[in-house]
């Protein structure tokens, strides 16, 4: 049986998601995590490969547990679905303010010294893939169809309106308790304001 872990991986990216948000990208240098974090530079090398391995490995953390969320997702039909699809990123900002923060301010294209590599955006993509094949679900199950509008339609609900909300609110401490139900009625309204995307 291995040993335990002596630096522990959460302890090491949350600090380098401190540095992130307080001192932005370039803040984040191996050097500069290693202080904070406590772990030996030579840690950070071993397990991340380098800088670009870190800071990576923060902002995957950090949509996993938002995929997380809006995947766990429930409701009674369609419209349901969307509802907690859309609540569940205010939930994610609440619980997870900083991973929260650190989606909404820094793309991951910005955290790198070198540019997204082509495993990156295999892995982002295979990471979105579930949510995407819910929202064309979704699409099917609320208007008959997938097509682009349709899509369209229901990403506004379930993606666009609960970014705004939540870049609006997500330095408020604590976050207006009255969110999550306005964002309801708002992504319900939307939802069933208008089923015929036929025009």
């Amino acid at each position: 049986m291995a040993p335990p872990r002596k630096h522990e991986t959460d302890a090491i990216l949350d600090a380098a998601r401190g540095l992130l948000l307080a001192e932005g990208p370039r803040a984040a240098s191996v050097a500069a995590i290693a202080k904070v974090s406590g772990a030996p530079a030579g840690t950070l090398y071993h397990r991340f490969g380098n800088r670009d391995g870190v800071v990576t490995a923060v902002w995957l953390r950090a949509l996993e547990r938002f995929q997380a969320r809006a995947m766990a997702a429930s409701g009674s039909g369609a419209v349901e679905v969307a509802v907690a699809m859309a609540v569940a990123a205010v939930g994610f900002a609440r619980e997870c303010n900083e991973d929260a923060r650190l989606l909404l301010t820094i793309r991951a294209g910005d955290l790198r010294d070198a540019e997204p590599d082509l495993e990156f955006a295999a892995t982002v993509a295979t990471m979105n893939a579930p949510l995407v094949d819910r929202v064309a679900e979704l699409a099917r199950q609320l208007y008959g169809r997938d097509d682009t509008r349709s899509i369209d339609a229901v990403n506004r609900a379930v993606v666009d309106l609960p970014y705004a909300v939540v870049r609006r609110h997500a330095r408020n401490d604590p976050m207006p308790p009255w969110v999550e139900a306005d964002l309801a009625a708002s992504v319900r309204a939307l939802l069933t304001g208008r089923s015929d995307l036929s025009v």
